[in-house]
Protein backbone atom coordinates (compact mmCIF):
# COMPACT_ATOMS: atom_id res chain seq x y z
CA UNK A 1 0.00 0.00 0.00
CA UNK A 2 1.24 3.47 -0.87
CA UNK A 3 1.47 5.87 2.06
CA UNK A 4 0.59 9.55 1.71
CA UNK A 5 2.90 12.39 2.66
CA UNK A 6 2.18 16.10 2.26
CA UNK A 7 4.75 18.83 1.67
CA UNK A 8 3.92 22.51 1.88
CA UNK A 9 6.06 25.64 1.60
CA UNK A 10 5.13 29.13 2.74
CA UNK A 11 1.34 29.47 2.81
CA UNK A 12 1.06 26.01 1.19
CA UNK A 13 2.07 24.54 4.54
CA UNK A 14 -1.29 25.58 5.96
CA UNK A 15 -3.05 23.80 3.10
CA UNK A 16 -1.02 20.63 3.70
CA UNK A 17 -1.80 20.67 7.43
CA UNK A 18 -5.47 21.43 6.88
CA UNK A 19 -5.74 18.55 4.39
CA UNK A 20 -3.89 16.24 6.80
CA UNK A 21 -6.40 17.15 9.51
CA UNK A 22 -9.25 16.26 7.13
CA UNK A 23 -7.78 12.86 6.17
CA UNK A 24 -6.62 11.87 9.65
CA UNK A 25 -4.73 8.59 9.76
CA UNK A 26 -4.62 8.35 5.96
CA UNK A 27 -1.71 10.82 5.92
CA UNK A 28 1.55 9.30 7.16
CA UNK A 29 3.64 12.49 7.36
CA UNK A 30 3.64 16.24 6.77
CA UNK A 31 6.66 18.43 6.07
CA UNK A 32 6.45 22.22 6.10
CA UNK A 33 9.34 24.30 4.71
CA UNK A 34 9.38 27.97 5.69
CA UNK A 35 5.69 27.54 6.23
CA UNK A 36 2.83 29.37 7.82
CA UNK A 37 1.17 26.57 9.79
CA UNK A 38 -0.65 29.20 11.83
CA UNK A 39 -2.91 29.81 8.82
CA UNK A 40 -4.42 26.34 9.37
CA UNK A 41 -5.93 27.87 12.50
CA UNK A 42 -7.98 25.60 14.71
CA UNK A 43 -7.30 22.59 12.49
CA UNK A 44 -3.74 22.27 13.83
CA UNK A 45 -5.01 20.39 16.85
CA UNK A 46 -6.72 17.88 14.53
CA UNK A 47 -3.54 16.88 12.68
CA UNK A 48 -2.56 13.33 13.65
CA UNK A 49 0.30 12.88 11.20
CA UNK A 50 3.90 13.23 12.37
CA UNK A 51 4.90 16.72 11.28
CA UNK A 52 8.29 18.28 10.54
CA UNK A 53 8.45 22.08 10.55
CA UNK A 54 11.56 23.42 8.79
CA UNK A 55 12.30 27.11 9.34
CA UNK A 56 15.30 29.34 8.72
CA UNK A 57 17.04 30.81 11.75
CA UNK A 58 17.01 34.25 10.11
CA UNK A 59 13.26 34.18 9.47
CA UNK A 60 12.36 35.33 12.97
CA UNK A 61 8.67 36.09 12.42
CA UNK A 62 7.93 32.76 10.73
CA UNK A 63 10.07 30.94 13.29
CA UNK A 64 7.93 32.33 16.10
CA UNK A 65 4.72 31.43 14.24
CA UNK A 66 6.01 27.85 13.84
CA UNK A 67 6.90 27.63 17.54
CA UNK A 68 3.37 28.65 18.46
CA UNK A 69 1.82 26.29 15.91
CA UNK A 70 3.91 23.37 17.18
CA UNK A 71 2.78 24.09 20.73
CA UNK A 72 -0.86 23.82 19.67
CA UNK A 73 -0.40 20.53 17.81
CA UNK A 74 -1.22 17.26 19.57
CA UNK A 75 0.61 14.99 17.14
CA UNK A 76 4.32 14.24 17.02
CA UNK A 77 5.75 17.54 15.77
CA UNK A 78 9.38 18.52 15.35
CA UNK A 79 10.66 22.03 14.68
CA UNK A 80 13.99 21.97 12.90
CA UNK A 81 15.79 25.30 12.46
CA UNK A 82 18.14 25.64 9.48
CA UNK A 83 21.05 27.86 10.53
CA UNK A 84 21.59 30.97 8.44
CA UNK A 85 18.49 30.54 6.29
CA UNK A 86 15.96 33.26 5.56
CA UNK A 87 12.40 32.70 4.39
CA UNK A 88 13.18 31.46 0.87
CA UNK A 89 16.29 29.46 1.86
CA UNK A 90 18.34 31.33 -0.77
CA UNK A 91 21.58 31.27 1.20
CA UNK A 92 24.20 28.78 -0.03
CA UNK A 93 23.49 25.26 1.21
CA UNK A 94 20.35 26.08 3.19
CA UNK A 95 17.81 24.80 0.66
CA UNK A 96 19.83 21.59 0.25
CA UNK A 97 19.86 21.15 4.03
CA UNK A 98 16.10 21.67 4.18
CA UNK A 99 15.58 19.21 1.31
CA UNK A 100 17.66 16.55 3.06
CA UNK A 101 15.72 17.07 6.29
CA UNK A 102 12.43 16.77 4.39
CA UNK A 103 13.66 13.59 2.71
CA UNK A 104 14.69 12.10 6.05
CA UNK A 105 11.31 12.92 7.58
CA UNK A 106 9.43 11.31 4.72
CA UNK A 107 11.67 8.25 4.67
CA UNK A 108 11.12 7.79 8.40
CA UNK A 109 7.33 7.72 8.10
CA UNK A 110 6.48 6.75 4.54
CA UNK A 111 8.70 3.68 4.41
CA UNK A 112 7.85 2.43 7.88
CA UNK A 113 5.02 -0.11 7.99
CA UNK A 114 3.89 1.30 11.34
CA UNK A 115 3.69 4.74 12.83
CA UNK A 116 6.32 5.39 15.41
CA UNK A 117 7.38 8.49 17.32
CA UNK A 118 10.33 10.61 16.34
CA UNK A 119 13.61 9.73 17.97
CA UNK A 120 13.88 10.78 21.60
CA UNK A 121 16.20 13.68 20.71
CA UNK A 122 13.67 15.16 18.30
CA UNK A 123 10.45 14.48 20.15
CA UNK A 124 8.86 17.16 22.23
Amino acid sequence: MCRIGYFGASTGAAAALYAAAELGDDVAAVVSRGGRPDLAGGRLGDVRSPTLLLVGSNDSQVLELNRRARASMRCTAELRVVAGATHLFEEPGTLAEAALSARDGFVRYLLSPHRHPLTAEAAR
